[in-house]
């Protein structure tokens, strides 16, 4: 008997809902690999994107989300995702897995682009130019909240307790414009261009069935926030900041911990801390909960460059840029950030 043919199709709005259906029902499927991210890169920054099924029998054996980020500053890229820790195929067998990497790189040639780039937990080109930028951490959520409080190394600990004890309070809401003041204050610190107010609320809107922020009060005033995304059994805390006096306050240490404390009360058992780049301060903090780095798999093939840009903001050639950013009035900054931000994906 001859097997159904194999096809590759895009993803449609009449095809939207098989696709999440693969996305919850895989077990390598992240959110990432949500449909909503079609939106919230088209939409939203204005790229454009190839969402690939490959498909026998109107069945979806494999899924392949692609986005073309097209910059005279940071260059011309296809990746499986901008804007996300994760993406690359996923996929029920090697055929599909292949018929989509054959078709990926076919339309990278195609769109001219400097090279397709696959974000992922697991190596699939070895071969591939890999970026060892980053690392995500990961890890399993004890039964209760107590367990998991004596899970954290000591010293992190001791900053949980401190902000218990200096009264803290946390509350959950979907309030997006409180997140971007928290959150656009820490970035600004760090010398690097916010996202806009609009795109928070917009990845509100768009997973508002997975998404939402939680806020740390002292004294009745914001100090920090996160928004985090729901996934299956995890929880994904994604953006978070705060401002200047949350630091001294404990405010971020204890904003991580009600994100993990409420997830295990809600039945959620795995914490997602997301990506950070190796060597930097976000890096060290993740590690100081006890959570063991997972070197991320950024595979690039390239096509029209002999190697990807180096467009992170530790190479040494943005340093100038860094410290005149920070220079900038918030408003300025809130302002010019987000055009920049587009194009580097």
């Amino acid at each position: 008997m001859t097997p159904p043919p194999l096809t590759v199709t895009l993803m449609n709005a009449a095809s939207r809902q098989r696709w999440d259906e693969f996305v919850f029902n895989h077990p390598d499927a992240t959110f990432f690999h949500r449909a909503g991210w079609q939106d919230v890169i088209e939409r939203h920054f204005g790229h454009r994107t190839w969402f690939l099924a490959a498909e026998s029998n109107g069945q979806i054996r494999a899924i392949l989300p692609l986005a073309q980020v097209k910059s005279r500053l940071f260059g011309h890229t296809l990746v499986s995702l901008p804007f996300c820790v994760y993406g690359g195929i996923v996929a029920r067998d090697a055929e599909a897995a292949e018929a989509l990497d054959r078709e990926a790189q076919a339309l990278a040639i195609r769109l001219g682009v400097d090279h397709l780039e696959y974000r992922q937990l697991q190596p699939r080109h070895p071969e591939w130019h890999t970026r060892s930028v980053y690392a995500t951490f990961r890890r399993s959520l004890l039964p209760t909240p107590e367990e998991n409080l004596l899970a954290i190394p000591r010293k992190q600990r001791a900053m949980v307790r401190k902000g218990i004890a200096g009264g803290l309070r946390s509350h959950v809401d979907h309030d997006t414009d409180q997140l971007f003041k928290c959150y656009a204050a820490s970035v600004h610190r760090l010398g690097t261009p916010v996202f806009s107010r609009r795109y928070f609320a917009f990845l509100a809107e768009t997973f508002s069935d997975a998404c939402e922020v939680l806020s740390i009060e002292h004294g009745g005033k914001p100090v920090s926030a996160v928004l985090s995304f729901r996934f299956r059994d995890q929880i994904l805390p994604y953006y978070g900041g705060g401002e200047l006096q949350a630091r001294q306050l404990a405010a971020n240490d204890f904003m991580y911990w009600e994100v993990m404390r409420r997830a295990c009360e809600a039945g959620c058992t795995v914490f997602d801390f997301g990506r950070s780049k190796v060597g930097t301060g976000s890096f060290a903090f993740k590690k100081n909960w006890g959570f063991e780095p997972q070197p991320l798999h950024y595979e690039c093939h390239m096509v029209g460059a002999a190697a990807p840009r180096d467009n992170q903001p530790l190479n040494p050639r943005f340093a100038l840029f860094i410290r005149a950013w920070k220079l900038l009035p918030r408003g300025v900054a809130n302002a010019l950030g987000p055009h920049l931000v587009r194009q580097l994906g």
